[in-house]
């Protein structure tokens, strides 16, 4: 944490520098705001959407955008459905997939990252396969799993609770609300 602990977060405004807007925790809702005051897009994600404006509060040239590759939209699965039945290209989690999995492995079926990633890059591969693979992953899916940077209260309140496992969830906001306000240094 910061040497200066008697600091506090400074308001959002135009007038922050780059470093210093990124040394301090802000909700999308907050760095939404703050781009549409400074006249830039706020869309996109939290990282983007912070680099946007460090780069616009500094001066700077806007970041190139990080596109993600968008996979084709394709034809979707419509039911029925069976195990025969083949994945396509472009294909989504959708309802007609859960059903088909919750009547094949019951009411525990969830689309967790796995069957996403699965489905998402299982274009040729049957449904019989993919509830093979669903099988094949509950060890691993059983494991506490990475939060992305971009889940930052959800890591918190993980920890949070991993360290103080009788604590009350207002306890665990209040936390949260005292570690927000710190700066990130």
């Amino acid at each position: 944490m910061s040497a200066n602990a008697g600091e506090s977060r400074p308001d959002p405004t135009p007038e922050l520098t780059g470093a210093e807007l990124r040394r301090w925790y802000w909700t999308l809702a907050e760095l939404s705001v703050l781009a549409r005051r400074m006249g830039l897009s706020a869309g996109g994600g939290k990282a983007a959407l912070t680099d946007r404006l460090a780069a616009a509060l500094d001066g700077l040239p806007q970041p190139a955008p990080a596109r993600p590759a968008r996979r084709a939209a394709g034809r979707q699965l419509a039911a029925p459905v069976d195990g025969d039945t083949v994945i396509p290209q472009g294909q989504r989690c959708s309802q007609v997939l859960r059903e088909f999995f919750v009547r094949e492995i019951g009411p525990a079926f969830r689309f967790d990252a796995f069957m996403r990633d699965y489905i998402a890059d299982g274009a040729g591969h049957t449904l019989a396969e993919a509830v093979a693979h669903w099988h094949a992953t509950r060890a691993r899916a059983a494991e506490p799993q990475e939060v992305g940077a971009q889940f930052e209260f959800n890591r918190f309140l993980r920890d949070w609770h991993a360290r103080h496992p009788d604590g009350a969830r207002a306890e665990a906001l209040a936390a949260w609300q005292a570690h927000r306000a710190l700066p990130r240094d």
